[in-house]
This record gives C-alpha cells, sequence and structure tokens, in this order.
C-alpha cells in the first residue's frame, strides 16, 4: 500500500464513526480536521471534497458490519442458527463497537434518501446486498429441506428487515434498550418459526 493510499485509508477510519453518527449535514470539515489531525489541505488532496470522504466512510461502515456478522455467522451451522446472530448482535448494538453509533443503512438512509443522491444510492446498494444475502440463506435452507418449503422468502424477509431497523430506531429515540429486546424477542420467536 502506497503512502497515498494509507494516508486515505487512515482518513476513512477516523471519520467513519462521526459520519455515521453524525450524518451527511452534521459533519463539518472541522469534524474531520479533529478526527485526523489533518489540515483541510491533506484532507482535500486525497479526497475530492467531503461527498468522497462521505462515500468511502459508509462502504468502510458497511464492510466493518458485514464481516462482523459473516464471522459469527460462518461458526453456526444451520440457516436458523445463521439468523439467530441478528438478534444476538442488534440487541446489543448500542455496546457493541461495530454498532455503537448505529447501523450504517439506518442512519444513512434517513438522511440521504432525499438530499444526498449518492449516499442514498450506497444505501440502496448495502440494503440490496443485505436482502439478497438473506434470499440466498432462505432458499438454500428451502432446497436442504431445513426450513418449512411454504415460506414466503421476500415477505419474511421485509417483515425481518423492518424488525431490526424499526427496533433501532425506537431504542434510539428513547435511549431505552426495553423495545428493541421486544422486537428481536419476537424476531427470534419469528425465525425459529421457519422450522420444519
Amino acid at each position: 500500500m502506497s503512502k497515498a493510499d494509507r494516508t486515505k485509508q487512515y482518513i476513512i477510519e477516523k471519520t467513519a464513526c462521526i459520519f455515521n453518527t453524525k450524518g451527511y449535514a452534521g459533519t463539518s470539515i472541522n469534524d474531520l480536521i479533529a478526527a485526523t489531525g489533518l489540515t483541510k489541505g491533506s484532507i482535500y488532496g486525497n479526497f475530492e471534497n467531503k461527498d468522497q470522504v462521505a462515500l468511502a466512510a459508509f462502504d468502510y461502515n458497511f464492510e466493518r458490519l458485514v464481516t462482523y456478522m459473516r464471522g459469527i455467522m460462518d461458526t453456526k451451522h444451520s440457516v436458523i442458527e445463521k439468523l439467530l446472530v441478528y438478534p444476538e448482535t442488534y440487541r446489543n448494538f448500542l455496546t457493541n463497537p461495530i454498532l455503537i453509533s448505529g447501523c450504517p443503512i439506518t442512519n444513512t438512509s434517513t438522511e440521504a434518501d432525499d438530499t444526498h443522491p449518492l449516499l442514498a444510492a450506497k444505501v440502496e446498494g448495502a440494503y440490496n446486498f443485505w436482502k439478497n444475502s438473506l434470499e440466498n440463506h432462505l432458499n438454500n435452507a428451502i432446497n436442504n429441506g431445513e426450513i418449512k418449503s411454504d415460506v414466503n422468502v421476500h415477505e419474511f424477509i421485509s417483515v425481518f428487515i423492518s424488525i431490526i431497523q424499526g427496533g433501532i430506531l425506537q431504542a434510539k429515540v428513547t435511549r431505552k434498550m426495553a423495545s428493541m429486546n421486544l422486537s428481536m424477542d419476537y424476531l427470534e420467536r419469528y425465525i425459529l418459526s421457519l422450522k420444519k
């Protein structure tokens, strides 16, 4: 990795949490300077503008989340066990270093949907990746006879993601985990209902 690439990666790593916490509009160049210890010229010498830093930060945040979840899921054997990783993980999102500033999909989508087309496209891509991953797991499980064959895969995924995202939203708004825990209890039952 070249020095320029190392500097870019350093900027991304140092600013990713700020963008995820404060959002694109709420993150200023002064925030980026404070987080990195670099000058404005150094930051913009490596990135064309704040948009480019924000896009790279979203990719970084999402990749960290995917890697974390995949690492745990790879230790599980059945699809049911793999799906149960979600409620186990999100139940503790306020203490999880990967999620403590929130889910990058939720955080970014609420801000970027109408105001930042490039970020909105990144979020849509991440959401589609998540949906496709779940769809692959469920279809494989149906084909293997691991779960009920009459599961409406698209409906299940839509409700699954909505429960997680809604639980996060409620927990962030109330600053209490009671609603998140109830949501994750329901999600666990919803996943277990797939069993044959």
